[in-house]
């Protein structure tokens, strides 16, 4: 095997040794939001006319599972390496700065799918699955996995203690995801609100996704896709860059 092929292997075995707390537990936390959200709003929330709010729900949480454990992959690998001391032995190796962005991110992307998979198939039995477009489906789930685990392992780079890491994922990851319409349409919103709404990459994720699921959204999935896309290529090459010269790794 190929350096960067170990090592992404290396960090798939990492979170699947642990699979009841890295993949089981998520995907209990994404069905107890929709027992309790959908059992208490089905017969409140409308949003859109021939969909229940249970089944609009489906799909907010497995993007919403895919994309903060994509993120918790990353930056939970870096933050424990560094602090443990074990990251000298990857740095020893001759891989280069792509090998280890490949590797972090491909394994991050793998747990946010295998998550996102776990969180559908267990809602199934909550609503019944609809699949307008499985292309675009496909799309924003690899599209925002590998933003997530890239801005994971920009996280985990910078950050030097647990703390640090907690701070970025609560404070920035949680409530975008949050404020991004898992729960609701930002059309019932106010209109400075939708327009807040906007503004976060989040929302364009969780948006384009739900439109492979009914073929109906808040914006086109063609303009979701271009800012998901180029908010990837951006995170992308922040992330190369630091890997290049290794920030706060080789000190």
């Amino acid at each position: 095997m190929t350096g960067w092929q170990t090592l992404f292997y290396k960090e798939l075995l990492r979170f699947w040794k642990v699979g009841f707390q890295t993949v089981a537990a998520p995907v209990l936390t994404a069905v107890l939001y929709l027992l309790i959200f959908g059992h208490v709003l089905e017969d409140h929330v409308k949003v859109y006319d021939r969909i229940s709010y249970t089944a609009f729900l489906v799909p907010g949480l497995v993007m919403m599972s895919v994309l903060q454990n994509a993120f918790a992959n990353s930056s939970s690998s870096l933050i424990q390496s560094k602090i443990m001391g074990s990251l000298v032995f990857v740095l020893l190796t001759p891989l280069s700065h792509w090998a280890w962005f490949v590797a972090y991110v491909g394994s991050s992307i793998v747990r946010g799918l295998a998550v996102g998979l776990g969180v559908f198939i267990v809602t199934v039995a909550f609503a019944r699955p609809e699949f307008a477009a499985p292309l675009w489906i496909i799309a924003f789930a690899v599209l925002g996995a590998g933003l997530l685990a890239t801005l994971g392992l920009i996280a985990g780079l910078w950050a030097d203690k647990f703390d640090q890491m907690a701070a970025f994922q609560n404070f920035v990851i949680v409530p975008m995801t949050f404020l991004s319409g898992v729960f609701y349409s930002i059309q019932s919103l106010p209109p400075f609100w939708q327009i807040v709404s906007h503004l976060n990459p989040f929302f364009y994720m969780i948006d384009g996704f739900r439109y492979g699921f009914f073929g109906q959204s808040d914006t086109s999935p063609w303009l979701s896709l271009g800012i998901v896309g180029l908010a990837w290529l951006a995170v992308s090459w922040l992330a190369v860059h630091l890997l290049r010269t290794g920030y706060k790794i080789r000190h």
